[in-house]
């Protein structure tokens, strides 16, 4: 009896292995593999009746390679049956990577969504390593599905979701590091008492001091938000366990180099962590010992960050050469205006003044803004020309005239002017405006296209291929040097060179 069922079983296989992909026919035989293998399932005694079904689960699998139909029908039927056929996981798990790296958005979507029914046993914390490579994508609705698939295997193994994570913290590409970081620092408090178990606390400690070993600034906070949140590091041995975690990281065995800007920064930022934490009954003493026996005796030596910077936006924005008593000037050459440098770096200082708008109207810097705007209103009267000159150049030239080199670069110098033109508009306000916005000149123009392929990457690791950013090389920039001499009409005397001088 069991041989007819089995040569029948043959039998009915025969026509699958026959299926050819991106056909309609392709679409129905699928269908029915469906279906046969939810007979299968219902009768969980046939165990000879789903081993005779591997090959049609094989046809699913090879379904990724067919149309958009087949890899719709794919994404959600290899999930669907994968805990039936443990000797196909490796395979089952690559293919679905490949329907999260295919270029139809909404398969990528339905195979991400699926990603966590394959999450069982040994195979969780793969999975996660998986999904938390994903937290790259740059697409809302993707990363937004990464988020709710990580949480929904951390609900089911919190410690392999974690062997995930902090795989990719340690090893993983930048951005993903910071992503898996951010992740846990505001998804963490949203779980559960039930999944937050004491153990996994300390599986999250345990994991967070190796990351600390090697970390950023803004890292390290985040890393601090994170594990004085946990409820097993509230109480107060745990607040003394952040406490000399902060003071091993500000390093207070050292001796303090007053004249070390991240030897200073880095005291104070892990005092800022630490303080938070002092009660009568976590001391500080460590901290107070060390500002009293190596911090203040040097306190007179400190520098603030601007006495220790190099001026570079003044050294480009030159002020007005002296006149000597004939009205002439007393030197011998015109100061070079050099634009290109003129532009990132005002365009720097703008973007930082919003931040801190009062820096120049602060009456200590009073001086500097008389001086500034000295600058400034040289270098204006300068740009004027050179911007009529441009714009008088290319009058009623459009098309091919457009694209010689000659008119490619001034084109391009009149994006540079018109920038610092702007900007310096903006800061002769009084008080000094940082509202207007400008387009720098070395950037492209952005055009997105709809259903953009992904680049082919080799996926033989069996992860995400990792993805790359698009756009110029930074040494790819060229650098407009006008014309010297004051308010000179040379026009031919424009430079475009290829990289960045002085960098």
């Amino acid at each position: 009896m069991l041989e007819a069922m089995n040569a029948q079983n043959k039998k009915e296989m025969e026509p699958m292995k026959q299926i050819q992909t991106g056909t309609q026919e392709t679409k129905n035989s699928i269908e029915i593999i469906h279906s046969r293998l939810r007979e299968s399932e219902d009768r969980t005694s046939d165990i000879e009746d789903r081993i005779a079904h591997k090959d049609a689960y094989q046809v699913i699998l090879d379904g990724v390679k067919g149309g958009t139909k087949e890899k719709r029908l794919a994404a959600q039927f290899i999930p669907k049956f994968f805990k039936h056929f443990p000797e196909l996981a490796d395979s089952a798990i690559n293919a679905q990577l490949d329907l999260c790296e295919d270029e139809d958005v909404s398969i990528r979507r339905q195979a991400i969504k699926e990603l966590p029914q394959f999450a069982t046993g040994e195979n969780l914390p793969r999975v996660a390593d998986i999904l938390t490579q994903l937290l790259q994508t740059d697409d809302s609705a993707e990363f937004n599905l990464v988020n709710n698939a990580l949480l929904s295997i951390f609900k089911m193994d919190a410690k392999g979701t974690l062997g995930g994570l902090f795989s990719q913290i340690l090893q993983g590409e930048d951005i993903v590091r910071e992503r898996a970081i951010k992740f846990l620092s505001t998804k963490l408090k949203t779980l559960p008492d039930e999944v937050l178990t004491k153990e996994v606390e300390e599986l999250i400690l345990t994991e967070s001091k190796k990351v600390l070993e090697d970390v950023t600034g803004e890292e390290f906070v985040l890393f601090m938000k994170i594990l004085s949140g946990l409820k097993s590091l509230q109480t107060v041995s745990g607040r003394q366990q952040l406490v000399e975690l902060v003071a091993e990281q500000a390093d207070l065995e050292q001796t303090f180099n007053p004249s070390d800007p991240d030897c200073v920064d880095r005291l104070l930022q892990c005092t800022r962590q630490a303080v938070p934490l002092f009660s009568k009954n976590v001391h500080s003493t460590r901290f107070v010992t060390y500002f009293c026996e190596q911090v203040l005796p040097n306190l007179s030596t400190l520098t603030t960050p601007v006495e220790g910077l190099d001026i570079q936006l003044e050294e480009y924005m030159p002020l007005p050469p002296e006149e000597a008593e004939n009205g002439e000037n007393a030197g011998n050459e015109e100061p070079k205006l050099q634009f290109s440098y003129v532009e990132c770096l005002l365009y720097s200082f703008h973007q930082l003044g919003r931040k801190l708008p009062d820096f120049l109207t602060a009456k200590l810097n009073a001086e500097k803004l008389k001086d500034f705007k000295i600058r400034l209103q040289y270098f204006a009267r300068g740009l004027q020309v050179y911007i009529r000159q441009l714009r008088l150049a290319l009058q009623g030239k459009t098309g091919e005239a457009l694209k010689t080199e000659e008119n490619k670069i001034k084109v391009v110098a009149l994006k540079i002017t018109n920038n610092i033109n702007v900007l310096i508009k903006d800061l002769f306000h009084i008080p000094p405006s940082y509202k207007s916005t400008v387009t720098l000149s070395w950037k492209p123009v952005q055009k997105v296209e709809i259903g953009q392929k992904r680049a082919n990457e080799d996926t033989t690791s069996g992860s995400p291929p990792k993805k790359s950013t698009a756009g110029p090389k930074r040494d790819a920039r060229q650098i407009y040097n006008p014309p010297s001499g004051k308010y000179s009409s040379n026009l031919s005397n424009f430079n475009y060179e290829r990289s960045l001088q002085g960098k």
